[in-house]
């Protein structure tokens, strides 16, 4: 079983090897690749720091020591904060691209997903703001593959931009054919929406009024038809029912051909759809309804619809909330440029490795197993159980 693990761990360390050392060389005393490793265990087992990365290093001497190369034994504090601090984040977050592939083609074979869906949706570090220096929060965008539970890539905003600007960097770091991508309405470009399908993926696209034009005659033209019951223009409907978390919510979802009179449809490379829906929601016997709509490049297909529709949703309960609520991400005060996205994607990365062991438990419960038990941390670590 050690040389099992043994083998496995040098793959893992592979993916590292081509990841350039910022340290000048007489800072050079501990192992690059092994200072990455112990980061990524680190942070699985519930490190939320460089600080708290050296102090769980230093108590699993006996467990690093079997796997990495330690000539000088663990490294301290600051080997961790001036590594993650000087690596740029596009080279830090290339290295696991390979590493993510192998997870992410595991998790297709294993599944019946046949049209994989990637979400795009941003978030904000409350905490990494920096005013005495004029830092704002880091302000990131990802893709989330909410089929697979992982996320794929990450990029930050600049300071003075916005998503608009990221999203499309973003989607180039992705193997996106085939696949159905999901925006909020920020990303609703004609820009992106023709990325995407030059890509070979199909898109969902939010439609809100910063596409104001565009979304006026979409709610005009499905007012005239819900008159109609939706009668005669190729629509389809779908309709959801559950109950969770003390709601009753109904989804109605309602998909149709784009209207040969849309005005500035031409402008949207592939736009084949739009699309409707409506969540009512009732809890202590009060009623809420929402009802958002999308610009689509699917053909009529309203299940398929319905799913990248709800997948969307998903980013925040899967993704977003694990991240606040397991990671407690906006708590943290790390203000280095580089190195709070660069924790942000071990957070990110590490998240996509607990929700791939299959153990029926939550991902707290997983995070904390990490950190309590060795074997379990390496299980979750080279995606094997025993």
């Amino acid at each position: 079983m050690a040389k099992q693990v043994q083998v496995s761990l040098d793959e893992i360390k592979e993916y590292f090897e081509s990841l350039e050392d910022p340290r000048c060389d007489i800072n050079q005393k501990h192992p690059f690749v092994s200072v990455i490793v112990i980061a990524v265990m680190a942070v699985l087992a519930g490190a939320g720091g460089p600080t708290a990365i050296a102090t769980w290093a230093s108590e699993k001497v006996g467990l690093l020591s079997q796997y990495l190369a330690l000539p000088h034994g663990v490294p301290r504090k600051d080997v961790f904060l001036r590594v993650l601090s000087a690596i740029r984040p596009e080279a830090f977050q290339a290295c696991f691209f390979a590493w993510l592939e192998s997870l992410r083609a595991r998790a297709e074979e294993n599944s019946d997903v046949t049209r994989p869906i990637l979400n795009v949706d941003g978030k904000t570090l409350r905490g990494s703001h920096d005013r005495q220096n004029g830092l704002g929060a880091l302000h990131s965008v990802s893709v989330w593959a909410a089929d697979f539970g992982m996320t794929l890539a990450q990029t930050a905003c600049d300071e003075k931009s916005n998503e608009i600007t990221a999203i499309p960097e973003l989607l180039k770091l992705v193997h996106t054919e085939g696949t159905i991508i999901t925006i909020d309405a920020m990303g609703t470009q004609t820009a992106i929406a023709e990325q995407i399908v030059d890509s070979g993926a199909d898109y969902v696209l939010a439609l809100k009024r910063n596409q104001e034009g565009l979304h006026d005659s979409v709610v005009a033209y499905v007012n005239r038809q819900m008159e109609n019951d939706f009668q005669g223009i190729g629509a389809r409907r779908h309709i959801t029912q559950e109950t969770a978390h003390g709601r009753d919510e109904i989804r109605h979802y309602v998909q149709m051909p784009v209207p040969a009179d849309l005005p500035g449809q031409e402008r949207w490379k592939g736009l084949k759809t739009i699309g409707l829906a409506m969540l009512t929601s009732v809890r202590d016997g009060k009623e809420t309804c929402e009802t958002r709509y999308f610009l689509s490049s699917l053909p009529v297909g309203v299940k398929l619809f319905a799913r990248a529709v709800r997948s969307h949703w998903s980013i925040e309960n899967s993704c977003h909330w694990s991240l606040d609520f397991i990671y407690r991400e906006d708590e943290l005060r790390i203000r280095d440029k580089f190195l709070r996205e660069n924790f942000a994607w071990l957070n990110r990365f590490t998240l996509s490795l607990l929700k791939q062991h299959p153990a029926k438990m939550s991902q707290i419960m997983k995070r904390r197993r990490c950190g309590w038990s060795d074997s379990f941390l390496l299980e979750v670590l080279l995606g094997k159980t025993t």
